[in-house]
């Protein structure tokens, strides 16, 4: 039984990861479409190229709807990552270097677990909040020491972008449980479809003149960031839990500075290499620590 469980973790561990890796090249794709793309436009269809991609799925392999007191988390979901996320990183990205971005970003994996714990019966040791406060603290030394010139408009979007996606990760990888991670991301996705196609009416088509690198971005934006990515990380967050598998997402910052100077030539560290390797301790010291439960009809 324990081997099992084990098992368990240690799967959506790695589904998390898979989930991290593809989410790592957003941010420097995301600065590639803007060059030659409206940031209203990349946010809009991007989401609703995923959508029709998610009702595709939906319509072959999972014809179940789903229940009354799913729909709820589901549009709660879908405005945190089909609507917020996209929305407030792709405005960030005009403004700020893909390597800020990746910083602030950072947070989101105790976002993640804060939230988590608000809409989850999951209850972290504080031996895990120590471990991701250390990785957390890290980050933000990290941003005092690299940003130049102060904060910026860009940064607060991104704020605001972590806090709708540790929204809607959290949410969603607890619906993931009841449903499975492929109906959350395609559902969410399926259910905001008509808020982006009446956004649609007021931003400009998708641009196909531009340059074959920016609409290459695009399409790894809608079809992997916004749907394929998800499937993984669901799946992760469902059967690894919340809090854990979350915290996986620290690597995040550092695969999103290396996607940076190999994409966007920005020039990466050694410090940067430094933070790196006090970050992934961060990581396996918190993805090794047992995340307790506490029941619904716990004694008040």
């Amino acid at each position: 039984m324990r081997n099992s469980i084990e098992r368990r973790a240690v799967w959506g561990l790695f589904l998390g990861l898979v989930g991290v890796i593809s989410f790592s090249l957003t941010l420097p794709l995301t600065r590639i479409a803007v060059a030659d793309m409206d940031a209203g436009t990349v946010a809009v269809w991007r989401g609703l190229i995923a959508a029709l991609s998610a009702a595709a799925i939906l319509l072959v392999f999972y014809r179940r709807w789903p229940t009354r007191a799913q729909l709820a988390p589901l549009f709660v979901t879908g405005i945190g990552i089909v609507i917020g996320f996209p929305l407030f990183t792709t405005l960030a990205m005009q403004t700020i270097p893909a390597s800020h971005g990746a910083i602030v970003v950072g947070l989101l994996p105790i976002s993640t677990a804060a939230v988590g714990i608000l809409v989850t019966n999951e209850r972290p040791p504080t031996a895990f909040w120590i471990a991701s406060g250390i990785g957390t603290i890290a980050i933000l030394i990290f941003v005092t020491r690299q940003s130049e010139g102060g904060i910026e408009i860009g940064h607060v979007y991104l704020l605001l972008a972590v806090l709708f996606a540790a929204t809607g990760y959290a949410v969603g990888g607890k619906v993931a449980k009841e449903m499975g991670a492929a109906r959350v991301i395609c559902w969410a996705l399926v259910l905001i479809a008509p808020a982006l196609l009446v956004a649609s009416f007021f931003v400009a088509p998708i641009p196909w003149h531009v340059p074959a690198k920016a609409i290459l971005s695009f399409f790894y934006l809608a079809l992997i960031s916004q749907l394929a990515g998800f499937l993984a990380w669901y799946g992760g967050l469902a059967i690894g839990g919340v809090a854990r598998v979350s915290q996986v997402q620290l690597l995040q910052i550092f695969l999103t500075l290396t996607a940076s100077s190999v994409l966007l030539s920005e020039h990466i560290n050694a410090e940067i290499w430094l933070f790196a390797g006090l970050v992934f301790c961060c990581v396996v010291a918190s993805s090794r620590l047992r995340i307790s439960t506490v029941s619904k009809h716990h004694d008040r």
